[in-house]
């Protein structure tokens, strides 16, 4: 474990990262010793700054739930990162692109919780019932770490991932809400357009078999710590699709059928 002003200081330099725009090297070439709870570490020290600076946690979101993404990433667990009151941001408006570094685009599904979730021994069907309504949601990711190094072009590693809030940077909400039980959610699909144009199609079956498997995974996980997830918090269950690069100008669509859709644009 990296000493605690050690975990601080890089909480300091994210921080710093992601007000001015200029990206950090990767914490896993600095420290190659690092491990995945060094990341996490890492996580809820800048987590407490962002609490002393007046942010207020809205929910969790859940990454690399995907097979193909852990292989990619070399691990065999998804990650997770608190979602952050600043985060969200209106369907149908304009996104300031100058609050990102690199943006890129995933469709999810996202669970608004009317119970607590506390683990250990949180399974799919408790999610369910605690449930209150499942709605269309885009994540908009972003990279305080650089995702690949300027000199070496080496990607960065799951702990530099884990360091960086899982990479999470915006949510938008949006489409026809509907209760857990009134869709088969494994079944339910998305087409992101970029500018007219289809980049990505997927289904949520992706996303660990079902959803919501995602998030009684994360109510287990954050358990050890006592923590859980709460009435009210939206959770973020995991893309389906592959991010697709944004740059400004752009506008971004994902239509989920008869979910509905969700649309906005970066200025």
């Amino acid at each position: 474990m990296l000493p605690i002003n050690t975990l601080h200081d890089l909480a300091l330099q994210l921080n710093r990262a992601e007000k001015s725009r200029m990206p950090l090297r990767h914490f896993s070439k600095q420290y190659p010793q690092m491990t995945i709870e060094d990341g996490y570490a890492i996580q809820r020290e800048w987590v407490k700054l962002k609490l002393a600076e007046g942010r207020v946690i809205k929910g969790r979101k859940i990454g690399l739930t995907s097979r193909a993404m852990q292989k990619s990433s070399q691990i065999t667990e998804p990650d997770y990162a608190p979602l952050l009151d600043d985060m969200f941001f209106e369907q149908g408006g304009d996104i300031p692109f100058s609050r990102f570094i690199a943006p890129r685009i995933e469709v999810e599904l996202a669970f608004i919780l009317g119970k607590p979730l506390k683990g250990p021994g949180v399974t799919m069907f408790d999610v369910l019932a605690a449930t209150d309504y499942v709605t269309p949601a885009i994540e908009i990711i972003d990279a305080r770490i650089e995702q690949f190094d300027r000199e070496t072009n080496q990607a960065r590693k799951v702990v530099d991932t884990i360091s960086d809030f899982a990479a999470n940077a915006g949510v938008v909400l949006g489409g026809l809400p509907v209760r857990p039980h009134d869709v088969d959610l494994r079944w339910v699909g998305a087409m992101l357009y970029r500018n007219g144009v289809i980049e990505e199609t997927g289904l949520a079956a992706a996303v660990l078999n079902h959803p919501a498997t995602g998030v009684a995974w994360l109510a287990n996980k954050i358990a050890p710590y006592d923590e859980q997830l709460n009435a009210g918090d939206v959770v973020l269950g995991g893309s389906f699709t592959r991010p697709v690069l944004a740059a400004i100008g752009d506008t971004f669509q994902a239509d989920y059928g008869p979910l509905g859709q969700i649309a906005f644009r970066f200025v």
